[in-house]
């Protein structure tokens, strides 16, 4: 039994403009498109895809979740700066000083950050990582790696490392932030289950890993909703 990864989902006041920005953003297909929901993936199996879906709440202080985009020179990484301002991105100041790499917000102000080059990341493509901020990342991170089905690959003072299976970027990375989580998420993380196994089965092995199950207002849906040990909304979906 286990989950893995599956996709990273926005709020969203206006899903079609968002999805197709980060759609252009990215260099990824939107692969599903509604009134109410967008989609896009990357179309490489186990990386997440981006889901943006309507909510009517509006954003309050920093997100706790962001994603970080790849540069392979420092030319690329101000070429990505400059197209991104050009599309709509604004510059953010959220405390960072003396960093190499730059803090952008998207049309909805969700932020985030295009790397300085990183061996790591030369040559992957536009997505780096998804940033989770944590108070404890080394706590925080065993249950995300049996949550997310990666695996620890690099640990620090600052956070933690997920890769995924394989060892490819993007990674899922846990990074040490002051001050704990005060309001809802705008972007959280969504989990699946394989497709022999049982959503409930599995939501309820993630509660007994420090998840809890809460109530954000979802009403009669095919997903079931927890929050991980520093609350951080996720979402179990049905087996895939």
């Amino acid at each position: 039994m286990a989950t893995r990864l599956w996709s990273v989902v926005f709020d969203a006041a206006d899903p079609l403009t968002l999805g197709r920005w980060w759609s252009t953003a990215l260099g990824w297909p939107v692969t599903f498109e509604a009134a109410d929901e967008v989609e896009v993936s990357s179309g490489i199996d186990g990386v997440p895809s981006l889901v943006f879906g309507t909510a009517a709440d509006t954003k309050v202080g920093k997100n706790r979740v962001h994603l970080d985009l790849a540069s392979d020179s420092p030319e690329a990484m101000t070429a990505t700066v400059q197209r991104l301002l050009a599309a709509g991105a604004s510059t953010v100041e959220i405390g960072q000083s003396g960093v190499p790499w730059v803090v952008l917000a998207d049309p909805e102000g969700n932020e985030l950050c295009v790397l300085e080059p990183r061996d790591r990341y030369r040559g992957i493509g536009a997505l780096a990582a998804i940033v989770v901020d944590a108070a404890d990342p080394a706590g925080l991170a065993d249950f995300w790696e049996q949550a997310a089905g990666w695996s620890i690959g690099s640990r620090s003072d600052d956070g933690v490392s997920l890769y995924r299976p394989g060892g490819h970027p993007p990674d899922l990375d846990l990074v040490r932030v002051p001050g704990p989580k005060a309001v809802k998420n705008r972007v959280h993380l969504d989990v699946a289950p394989w497709p022999d196994d049982d959503r409930d089965t599995e939501a309820a092995r993630l509660v007994g890993l420090g998840a809890t199950m809460i109530d954000v207002g979802q009403g009669e849906v095919t997903w079931r909703v927890l929050a991980d040990p520093e609350g951080n909304e996720l979402c179990v979906l049905r087996p895939r």
